[in-house]
């Protein structure tokens, strides 16, 4: 499937979070929600981004804004991940990637002359009424989270 454009409804969802908990994208109507996809659990890329996201959730919930990561690791990857660095917002478990598939970013990748499929770090922002405001993509972590709350702070 290919990316989800801005303006065009985000694909519904429900996957267990870090502590078995379902989230549906529908539990967030009339809320917007950054949605960030990251490759694997506990590497510093994905610990850098997750943690700058966590630095900034105070901000994102004083903009009613929800946030939500999601990986191919289960649930069980994700309360480690989680405990080890203080993440308090729903990681979410997308073991057979799935919902990753159906937003676009299970994408081949290539790593030392080897292709393979996996997640391509992207971040959607979703409007209160369940269309993408805007999609990050090939995402640099450092100063990511601060540019998507500014998006956030727009709306």
């Amino acid at each position: 499937m290919s990316l989800i454009d801005p303006g065009k409804k985000a694909p519904a969802f429900s996957l267990p979070d870090q502590a078995g908990t379902k989230h549906s994208l529908a539990d967030y109507e009339g809320q917007p929600v950054v949605l960030y996809f990251y490759p694997k659990d506990d590497t510093p890329g994905c610990t850098t981004e997750s943690c700058a996201f966590q630095d900034n959730l105070p901000k994102f919930k004083k903009s009613k804004a929800a946030v939500l990561g999601m990986s191919v690791l289960d649930s069980a990857s994700k309360a480690k991940f989680a405990d080890k660095h203080g993440l308090k917002f729903p990681l979410l478990a997308d073991e057979d990637h799935a919902v990753i598939e159906k937003y676009g970013v299970w994408q081949e990748k290539s790593m030392y002359g080897k292709k393979y499929m996996g997640v391509a770090r992207t971040t959607y922002l979703i409007g209160p009424d369940g269309k993408v405001v805007k999609r990050w993509d090939g995402v640099k972590v450092d100063g990511h989270a601060e540019e998507v709350l500014a998006a956030v702070q727009q709306l």
